[in-house]
């Protein structure tokens, strides 16, 4: 993966070559994506020209025995850590990690880098399951660090998906990120970076990935179905029609697992993002598919202008609600009712 095959992101993409040029990298990256934002393409894009043999106008050359590698997600000194649970893929005897489902994320990650929680879960046969990163995958990760690099260059950490990792894992962690060995590089890929222990994320350079805009036909068909929930939602919302509005509630508590009202939230809060945007003039941060803009300048003007960052943290809510295998009925019966009375 080179910068130029990266859609977007100019000043990210140069900021992060200048801190290759000039010797002076972070120890530790902290990217904060919107769930499907393609984060782990700039990932491997930064980590292929940190270790380029070769740097070429200001991106990897591509073509050295470095950069194979790591378009591959072959190369021996990077690693990759994500959340996990028990699931259909390995033996239920044993104590999964990320290693565990290796074959999996790799086939994942080169066929769309543009992936979502979601279907990483889907990848890995534990739709359903409270996946997390675990002290063991710390464990780990430290006994890696611990050898020497196979290549000469940059040993890697990529994690993604931080906010999943628990207090345990996150104190084994603390000290090689604050003081990693030399030549190590941590780079954590999140959705929700308040959600990040703060004693992890204090220690990380923080880089916003702003959304590229896609068309409606690149959107995978899961999150097309969830995005239109959310537009009926809001619709019913916006014309005060209360019944309608708890037919689609009925809706959204009616998806065919947890993963995916989970999957659910995190569009909606992505959609209200934009429609925040709107409502306060910043037109050049919105991301919505093409053809799309129209609706969400109506929809934005139809709310009232505390609603998106009042809905914002009842979603919030419900996605925790649903985490802790709250009834899923009552949780967007509920959710529907405080919407209605904000909007």
């Amino acid at each position: 993966m080179r910068f130029a095959d990266i859609e977007g992101n100019e000043s990210v993409k140069a900021a992060l070559t200048g801190m290759v040029d000039s010797g002076r990298i972070p120890h530790a990256i902290m990217f904060h994506e919107n769930d499907g934002g393609g984060a782990i393409g700039m990932c491997l894009a930064f980590l292929q020209y940190l270790n380029c043999h070769s740097h070429d106008g200001g991106d990897s050359c591509g073509s050295c025995p470095s950069c194979n590698k790591v378009t591959k997600l072959i190369h021996p000194d990077i690693h990759f850590v994500f959340p996990v649970a028990g699931g259909s893929i390995i033996s239920s005897g044993s104590k999964p990690t990320s290693l565990s489902y290796v074959k999996q994320w790799r086939e994942l990650v080169l066929s769309n880098p543009f992936f979502t929680e979601s279907d990483l879960n889907e990848a890995l046969g534990i739709e359903g399951k409270s996946a997390i990163i675990a002290v063991s995958e710390a464990r780990a990760i430290l006994e890696k660090l611990s050898f020497n690099s196979l290549e000469g260059g940059y040993k890697a950490v990529v994690v993604y998906l931080p906010e999943k990792m628990n207090a345990e894992a996150a104190n084994r962690l603390l000290k090689s990120i604050e003081e990693p060995p030399e030549k190590t590089q941590f780079l954590l890929i999140t959705h929700a970076p308040e959600k990040v222990l703060i004693t992890i994320s204090s220690r990380c350079q923080s880089i916003r990935l702003t959304p590229v805009p896609k068309s409606r036909s690149a959107v995978n068909a899961n999150v097309a179905e969830e995005q239109d929930l959310f537009r009926e939602l809001l619709d019913a919302l916006a014309s005060r029609d209360w019944l309608s509005a708890l037919e689609v509630g009925e809706g959204i508590a009616a998806l065919p697992s947890r993963e995916r009202m989970k999957s659910w939230c995190r569009t909606a809060s992505d959609m209200l993002r934009n429609i925040f945007l709107l409502q306060q003039g910043l037109d050049r941060l919105v991301d919505v598919p093409s053809g799309d803009e129209s609706y969400y300048r109506e929809i934005a003007a139809r709310l009232k202008k505390p609603f998106s960052r009042q809905a914002a943290a009842h979603i919030d809510r419900a996605l925790m609600l649903i985490e802790r295998n709250v009834n899923q009925k009552i949780v967007f019966c509920d959710l529907v009712n405080k919407l209605y009375i904000i909007a």
